[in-house]
């Protein structure tokens, strides 16, 4: 069951700087949060240790503080957690609702054909960990983009552990936000086609199903998203009551002109007073490039 408290989340990995495309996320997330009275948390993502950059996260923590985003309760790692989420598997194993899977990327098509759910591979072969999934609709209500369906068999069996050993964010993700009590989730439109399948393990392992809230997102000029591998550059803060006005426009949150040059913790009070999410219905994705 749910806290009654609304309870949300911002989940970077510490794969570098936060970009202007990461920070409009974190602050639609921190103004839905706080204009429900609720608690928002932070949370690093840094299970994809390959990925993780010295010093990302202490860029991170500057980052939020300098934009006034206080987060609730203490921070938690992923890399905390690796015993917990391997309980997990090894308990999915022993019910025969996972499988080993040793195909190179060279066999696999973007639908998995279920090549390896009935061989017997030994757990002594590189392998991944594969979940059964069958063809059921997946029906869920986003807050913003309304009514989703959609079938598993678009994905087929989905990996839930890596050949490399490194736990997949499908399955880290859903024991996370329920280590974290969280309601609800705020996250770019870019993840909505990722969340039948975290529903799915929800269902499966009798968790609650938070509310889903899922936001347009920021490109560049070539009609990408604002990322670390389009090589977004880092937000400035130079002058954060200037970033903050700019981000609370591209919401489409209507700031009045005078708010420009206001305190943030000024402009943050305005916003939460006057977060809308309807306005959001206006965005369409947007290019900062």
């Amino acid at each position: 069951m749910f806290p009654e408290r609304y309870t949300s989340r911002f989940a970077p990995s510490p794969t570098g700087h936060l970009h202007l495309g990461s920070v409009f996320t974190a602050l639609a997330g921190f103004l839905d949060a706080r204009a429900n009275q609720g608690l928002w948390q932070l949370r690093f993502d840094d299970l994809d240790t390959p990925r993780n950059v010295s010093g990302s996260i202490n860029s991170i923590l500057k980052t939020l503080e300098i934009l006034g985003l206080h987060w609730d309760n203490a921070i938690d790692y992923q890399s905390q957690h690796i015993d917990e989420y391997h309980a997990i598997l090894l308990d999915l194993m022993t019910q025969e609702k996972i499988y080993r899977c040793n195909c190179s990327r060279k066999d696999l098509s973007p639908i998995y054909t279920q090549t390896c759910r009935h061989k017997k591979i030994p757990a002594a072969l590189p392998h991944s960990l594969r979940l059964k999934t069958d063809s059921r609709d997946i029906i869920f209500e986003d807050d913003l983009q309304g009514r989703q369906t959609q079938n598993l068999a678009e994905y087929g069996d989905f990996i839930l552990k890596r050949k490399d050993n490194i736990i997949a964010y499908q399955f880290a993700v859903i024991l996370d936000d329920m280590r974290q009590n969280v309601t609800h989730i705020v996250r770019g439109i870019d993840l909505l086609n990722e969340t039948p399948k975290q529903i799915y393990l929800q269902q499966l392992l009798n968790l609650p199903t938070p509310h889903y809230l899922h936001i347009p997102i920021l490109i560049n000029s070539d009609g990408k998203k604002l990322s670390k591998t389009t090589l977004a550059a880092e937000v400035v803060l130079s002058k954060p009551n200037q970033v903050l006005f700019q981000l609370l426009d591209l919401l489409e949150q209507k700031p009045p002109c005078e708010l420009k040059n206001m305190t943030v913790s000024e402009i943050l009070e305005w916003a939460i007073q006057n977060w809308t999410i309807s306005n959001l219905k206006m965005m369409k994705n947007i290019d900062c490039g």
